[in-house]
């Protein structure tokens, strides 16, 4: 039976009902990012302790790799989104982008010590996320009525997130088991991506309406920027994104501020993920009562905070459960939020073109905030660089409230 078998449309059913249900369409693309999640953080959990303290990079060239790891999607994910809409398939150009990742998972143990090689397999790996998120994101858009899509994708995230979670606890147990086999942990991560790309292609049937081809134009998607409401939401967000510390970049800080011991570096991810995995779905259902943007602009509020504590002279593992409980926070208000509040500004038609340009702008910017936070670290230090950095995501924030 498919996952999303609904009357073939969940766009179809009944309003009262459309109102409560999270249309199984969702449900099946949460259970694929779940699988593939894991499979992800088994290979992604020890990187910045391999990075930093096996390989002894310095904060700059962690900010490269950091903004390698976040802006290898963003080009790819206007490609995968005119696609999407080009074929008028969203499934089968999410599918190329989850077989991707998922064949990249055999080229670590190849990448070996080399910053080179593990810089092109992670590209690799990031480009094929970026082909499939905006494709995934439309079918969420497509299956789900206007009313439903923060709690839709708040579920979807969470669903994602629990595999995030699992993924480290997954790979620690293997090396604990297996006294230190890495090659073991990236051939069951490869597994699990497989099995995502099976359960995507056998159990997740595409919304309705979907499946036509369309004449889409590449120029028809970067038209839409002409529309003040989503050229504005495209603009804050890119802001915003600028002043988003990398995640390699806040654990380490957060490790290193705290003063926690280097071995705890791989766990920190977990408490991020855990609080991200409870939020997403209630902070999506607030996001739809009280305004999609407001949730928005409050997740980085909260990241602001979390930037404070972190660049003030405090340490113990209070300090860091306080900061990452606000990363999951600022994650569950901002991930899925962001695409619920975008996709009723952009017609079905160029729906995940519209969805890439959003992420497009906001993955580039993440990328240059990385590069940037990098080389501030590199001629200050990290404390400093989280002050300069709070300062300015302020800023960014106020003039984020301007978009309505």
């Amino acid at each position: 039976m498919y996952l999303s078998t609904v009357r073939s449309a969940d766009t179809a059913r009944p309003a009262g009902r459309a109102k409560h249900a999270v249309p199984a369409t969702v449900l099946g693309l949460g259970v694929v990012s779940l699988i593939t999640d894991m499979s992800a953080e088994m290979v992604t959990a020890v990187l910045p302790m391999y990075l930093v303290y096996g390989l002894g990079v310095g904060y700059l060239q962690l900010g490269a790799i950091d903004g390698l790891y976040t802006g290898a999607t963003a080009l790819l994910r206007l490609a995968g989104g005119w696609f999407a809409d080009r074929l008028g398939r969203p499934k089968a150009v999410a599918l190329v982008g989850y077989g991707l990742s998922a064949a990249t998972k055999l080229a670590f143990p190849a990448a070996g010590s080399s910053l080179g090689a593990i810089g092109l397999v992670i590209g690799a790996d990031r480009a094929g996320k970026g082909i499939r998120t905006a494709p995934r994101d439309a079918m969420i858009t497509l299956a789900t009525p206007d009313g439903g899509l923060g709690r839709a994708f708040g579920v979807h995230r969470a669903m994602d997130t629990a595999g995030a979670l699992l993924g480290p606890i997954v790979a620690f147990g293997l090396l604990t088991v297996l006294v230190g086999d890495y090659p073991a942990v990236f051939g069951v991560s490869f597994c699990l991506a497989v099995i995502a790309v099976i359960v995507l292609a056998v159990f997740v049937r595409a919304p309705a309406g979907t499946v036509e081809r369309s004449r889409v134009r590449l120029r028809a998607g970067f038209a839409l920027l002409r529309q003040p409401g989503l050229r504005g939401t495209c603009l804050a967000a890119a802001l915003l994104g600028v002043c988003t510390v990398g995640d390699m970049f806040l654990f380490v800080g957060v490790q290193q501020s705290a003063g926690l011991p280097s071995a705890a570096l791989p766990l920190l991810p977990l408490a991020t993920a855990l609080a991200f995995m409870a939020l997403a779905s209630p902070i999506g259902r607030l996001a739809d009562r009280v305004g999609r943007w407001k949730v928005f602009l409050g997740g980085h509020v909260v990241l602001l905070a979390a930037y404070v504590v972190l660049a003030a002279s405090a340490s113990g593992w209070p300090v860091a459960a306080v900061v990452l409980t606000a990363h999951g926070v600022f994650y569950a208000c901002t991930d899925g939020v962001l695409m619920a509040h975008a996709s009723p500004l952009v017609p079905e038609s160029l729906r995940a073109t519209g969805l890439a340009l959003v992420q497009t702008g906001q993955t580039l910017a993440r990328a240059a905030g990385a590069v940037v936070f990098g080389a501030l670290a590199a001629e200050t230090a990290v404390r400093p660089a989280f002050a300069i950095f709070a300062v300015v995501l302020l800023v960014s924030v106020l003039a984020g409230t301007r978009v309505k």
